[in-house]
């Protein structure tokens, strides 16, 4: 990683329904986010955060007519539009975009970013699949719902916010999965997606899952998208999360995998944006969760032991 590092938070907790995680971005910055890339030999610019309304300013049943059940879905337009084009303008700058959440409905303006003017592949490291749609969704929150928006699924293939990138489905490789609804499971296994469930993980070790993660991501594109929901660690090490689940990576199984992506990026210069979600101080044990951010960000932009 050669290049500048801009940070840019995007605080909305408009796709969960657990406030608190609008603070993930002050509470990852107050761990010493740049400070701790700065040590590793980055520079780092910080672009401050997005404008948000907080949620309760709004009202959660104003939904799009074509949409379905879809909580605070307008509000979520105007923010991943922002986000869309401040990580297109951070790119075309030259720089690398950062990105702190917030609720992982942010990654469909990171998507959109990210995908806006070269093909894109993306590496999904969750324990959800993020694939419902306002159709499919049992709570309406948004925040399970990303990947399917920016893939153009359900309503969303209709709104040019949500799905215009050029990510391909091909392209697109879901790590570490277990969670996920039983509709969500179908439509999964019928797109075009790959997706490793932690029981992978587990049977053939985190390296070469993310190796193979890696090479399905870039086969025929340039770089990709990270995007990390700090759900995917074990709550034990990531307790500060809206939607944990029993059975995740260790400390270890994620440095592992963010330092895989690095190795990479080093190699084929590869990772064209990454950013790290569902940090929420209100649920957190001292800060642990957002500590753990700033070591796994700066892992995967290159920090090694030795």
């Amino acid at each position: 990683m050669n290049r500048e590092v801009r940070i840019i938070g995007a605080p909305s907790d408009y796709g969960a329904n657990r406030r608190g995680v609008d603070m993930g971005p002050s509470a990852i910055r107050y761990a010493g986010l740049a400070d701790e890339l700065e040590r590793t030999g980055l520079t780092c610019t910080d672009a401050g955060d997005l404008t948000v309304p907080r949620a309760e300013e709004r009202d959660p049943e104003e939904v799009q007519p074509t949409a379905g059940s879809a909580k605070f879905l307008k509000e979520t337009r105007e923010v991943c539009t922002a986000l869309a084009d401040e990580i297109a303008e951070t790119i075309t700058s030259g720089s690398f975009p950062l990105v702190l959440g917030g609720d992982h409905s942010i990654a469909i303006g990171s998507l959109n970013g990210s995908g806006r003017d070269e093909d894109v592949g993306a590496i999904w490291f969750d324990a959800h699949g993020d694939f419902n749609t306002p159709e499919t969704s049992p709570s309406g929150n948004v925040h399970g719902m990303p990947l399917a928006a920016a893939l153009g699924y359900g309503a969303f293939g209709d709104e040019p916010w949500a799905s215009g990138n050029r990510v391909s489905e091909s392209n697109v490789v879901l790590v570490g999965l277990r969670s996920l609804d039983e509709r969500e499971k179908e439509d999964i296994r019928d797109s075009d997606m790959t997706a490793f469930t932690m029981s992978d993980i587990d049977e053939r070790g985190t390296s070469e899952v993310v190796e193979e993660a890696l090479d399905i991501a870039t086969a025929g594109v340039d770089q990709i998208h990270v995007s990390f929901d700090m759900d995917w660690l074990e709550p034990n090490e990531a307790p500060g999360v809206g939607t944990p689940v029993r059975g995740g990576a260790t400390y270890r199984e994620a440095h592992t995998a963010l330092e895989a992506v690095a190795e990479r990026d080093d190699a084929e210069d590869v990772l064209r944006s990454l950013e790290f979600v569902e940090v929420n101080p209100v649920l957190d044990e001292r800060n642990k969760t957002a500590e753990l951010a700033v070591e796994l960000a700066a892992s995967a932009l290159g920090k090694r032991v030795l």
